[in-house]
């Protein structure tokens, strides 16, 4: 099935830097930006504040062709932040809370039908909460969920609910664990390792038929993906072995967004993992999980199919 239009839910915020930097994100925002890059016209279904970082958000998006007419201003609370810091040379992160993001409201023009991509983290409060419940209601033909479990901002129960409401759910190794109750075998689960294969593949085979998913990615860092379909053999891919690691941050959701764009487009399960693989492997060779540089959307991918496809922004 093609799915003609595509609304993306979630947080956009800046993360703060001890030494003043300030990088934008948040993982439905970089979904949204990665598919507008790709010409496919998302509805970024979110909230900032009335303040300096929302009207940069905002420009940000127009700039890059990306529409704003689902992004709302709250005039109460401010734009979504999170305080970066260091703590003996590791990064730790505070989630600032009451943000414009957990405020956000149903637009008026719900339309049924077309996919609906949303995270976790969004949902920390019943407003954003019941919103995305009223997009749910309107009857999307498919519910992609991005799982990103952030402390303290995330329960067991509600995740095993967002996930057997969805379609397709994208997790991380660990994520699958958590949520699996599976911690802590879940630790020899190294797709390199071809004797320890089976227990990953077994234990998401076991998460898809449970939750009655059409679909189901695992990310694995560095070594790469795994994909299960209900009809279909599962489906490993590892990043090119020269790839160039500047930052990996964001790769998940360069990873997420191909996929996005696969089941836009119906492509076989093979085709959008080696595809998105592709994608984040050249995002995690720049600095930032977003950018203005065209180019890196243009290039042709090749699928299992043998056909190069190009990708490209219009004009």
């Amino acid at each position: 099935m093609k799915h003609t239009s595509v609304q993306i839910f979630g947080e956009v915020l800046f993360d703060h830097f001890p030494d003043g930097r300030q990088v934008l994100g948040g993982a439905p925002f970089n979904v949204a930006w990665h598919l507008a890059g790709f010409g496919a016209a998302p509805r970024f279904i979110s909230a900032v504040g009335a303040d300096a970082e929302g009207a940069r958000i905002r420009a940000s998006m127009e700039d890059w062709g990306l529409i704003t007419s689902c992004l709302q201003t709250d005039p109460e609370h401010p734009t979504g932040s999170v305080q970066v810091s260091l703590i003996d040379g590791e990064p730790s992160y505070d989630i600032v809370p009451e943000r414009a993001y957990d405020f956000v409201r149903a637009p008026e023009d719900i339309a049924p039908g077309g996919l609906l991509y949303h995270g976790t983290l969004a949902l920390r409060g019943p407003v954003s909460a019941a919103t995305l419940d009223e997009l749910k209601s309107a009857g999307p033909d498919l519910i992609f969920l991005d799982v990103n479990l952030r402390e303290p901002w995330w329960s067991l129960d509600q995740t095993r609910e967002l996930v057997t409401e969805a379609d397709w759910v994208k997790l991380n190794r660990d994520e699958l664990a958590r949520l699996s109750d599976a911690a802590p075998e879940h630790e020899g689960w190294l797709a390199s390792d071809p004797d320890s294969r089976p227990a990953l593949v077994e234990s998401a085979q076991r998460f898809l038929e449970r939750h009655d998913l059409a679909g189901l990615i695992v990310t694995l860092g560095a070594e790469g993906a795994l994909g299960l379909t209900q009809d279909a053999d599962p489906v490993l891919v590892a990043p090119p072995q020269a790839l160039e690691v500047v930052d990996t941050v964001g790769a998940g959701d360069a990873f997420a967004s191909v996929t996005l764009l696969g089941l836009i487009h119906g492509w076989p399960l093979a085709t959008i993992l080696e595809r998105a693989q592709a994608f984040a492997a050249r995002i995690v060779g720049q600095r930032g999980a977003t950018g203005t540089d065209r180019a890196i959307y243009e290039v042709p991918w090749k699928g299992s199919d043998d056909a190069s496809v190009q990708m490209t922004t219009p004009g």
